[in-house]
């Protein structure tokens, strides 16, 4: 077996142009989601959808508490992962296609019925683009980031793209994800032949349950990380719901190009951590990340008047520390603590912490914040309260991943 490891291992890094390649099927994957989730408050308000808005936002979180931990545990026993991915994005492409149709009809039960559906498509190959991607590289702490670093230079050319084309308030941002959605299906058959690590293995009732990634949690850490990482996605929710309508409501014209701002932070940051990694360790780095939403908010609430407008666009730049440091770190430090046969459960675990449970309560609170809070009004006032209540709370967050996370690096 270890013999057999070793081979593999050999053969992936022996792969001509392997991180071009890694780098642009994550420039693909972030292109998709950029190109529609960005906007989506905005077209949903454009088509008097607004009261809707924190339910379609709670289909991703949804999709990622029931589908990707059960698809982690399929790449992990039965398929490989890349054929998995497209066949995930060519259905995800189609349900796509129709969902147009539903925000010119207005028919909001059938918009978040579609959004929910491909959601389930979609989030499952946040993990999947991970494993192919760790499975090939040799050393992942310095080659990780920068091939991610591509997803973000996708997200950000998704924004531009919209923007400068005009449709970031139209239905077309959905047609875009559509076609793209095909081209990485059809790419994803290219990557690096990434095998389920247990296939072969009698399947038990513990393999069905993913009894092995649910036993990570018993390592009081990685269990304390979990729960920080529920808990700070819920303001990540907020952000993702509603700064597209609140930038809006400030005056801001081209919303999509603003916001690609703290996707273009995002590249420094995600390029200086493999600098910083062996220097400040897991912990400080992720308690970083943590402060930064605090700050970030903060700067949000204090910035809707002319004279500090400023605030706002560091707030938004600060998006590299807020993303980069807790959750790109947060898979790294996954990956190091999991076993070689969970190691796709563990990272699809992760996502269903973040994206998914946490993600779904920052939807569903920050919606009932807005509507009794902003809806109605959309003063500075009524926007400043909204951003001050996630600001307090991820100031709380901090302080107990501070005083309760104890890890060393060299424990790994």
């Amino acid at each position: 077996m270890v013999t057999e490891t070793l081979r593999s291992t050999a053969a992936v890094s022996r792969q001509p142009l392997l991180i071009p390649r890694l780098s642009l099927m994550m420039f693909m994957q972030f292109f998709i989601w950029g190109s529609w989730s960005v906007t989506l408050g905005l077209v949903m308000t454009r088509h008097n959808m607004s009261l809707l808005i924190g339910d379609a936002f709670s289909a991703g979180p949804i999709a990622s508490i029931l589908s990707p931990f059960v698809l982690g545990m399929l790449v992990d026993r039965f398929f490989p992962s890349q054929k998995v991915l497209a066949i995930m994005h060519l259905a995800g492409a189609a349900i796509l296609w129709f969902v147009p149709q539903a925000l010119i009809a207005e028919n909001g039960a059938l918009l978040i019925g579609l959004l929910f559906g491909y959601t389930l498509c979609y989030m499952p190959t946040l993990a999947l683009t991970n494993n192919i991607a760790f499975y090939a590289l040799n050393n992942s702490e310095k080659s990780f980031p920068v091939v991610r670093v591509f997803g973000t230079i996708g997200w950000i050319a998704a924004g531009i793209f919209i923007g400068i084309t005009g449709i970031a308030s139209s239905v077309a941002i959905f047609s875009v994800a559509a076609v793209c959605s095909v081209l990485l299906a059809a790419y994803s058959l290219t990557l690096p032949h990434t095998p389920a690590p247990a296939k072969g293995l009698p399947v038990k009732m513990r393999d069905l349950l993913c009894a092995d990634a649910f036993a990570l949690l018993k390592i009081r850490h990685f269990l304390i990380f979990a729960l920080c990482a529920t808990l700070i996605s819920v303001p990540l929710g907020t952000y993702y719901a509603f700064t597209a309508s609140w930038l809006a409501d400030a005056g801001i014209r081209d919303v999509s190009s603003l916001m690609s701002f703290g996707q273009m932070s995002e590249i420094f940051f995600m390029l200086v951590i493999p600098l910083l990694f062996r220097r400040l360790g897991v912990k400080t780095m992720l308690f970083i990340g943590m402060c930064a939403w605090f700050v970030r908010y903060a700067l949000f609430a204090l910035g809707m008047n002319d004279e500090s407008r400023m605030l706002i666009y560091i707030g938004i730049l600060l998006h590299g520390v807020c993303y980069d440091f807790f959750f790109v770190v947060g898979f790294i430090y996954t990956d190091r603590i999991a076993g070689d046969q969970v190691k796709g459960q563990a990272q699809s675990m992760v996502v269903m912490f973040t994206y998914g449970i946490g993600m779904l309560l920052g939807s569903q609170i920050s919606g009932a914040i807005y509507n009794q809070v902003v809806a109605g009004q959309e003063t500075a006032a009524a926007w400043a309260l909204f951003w001050w209540i996630p600001a307090i709370a991820a100031a709380v967050i901090a302080l107990i991943f501070l005083f309760s996370f104890h890890y060393r690096d060299e424990q790994s």
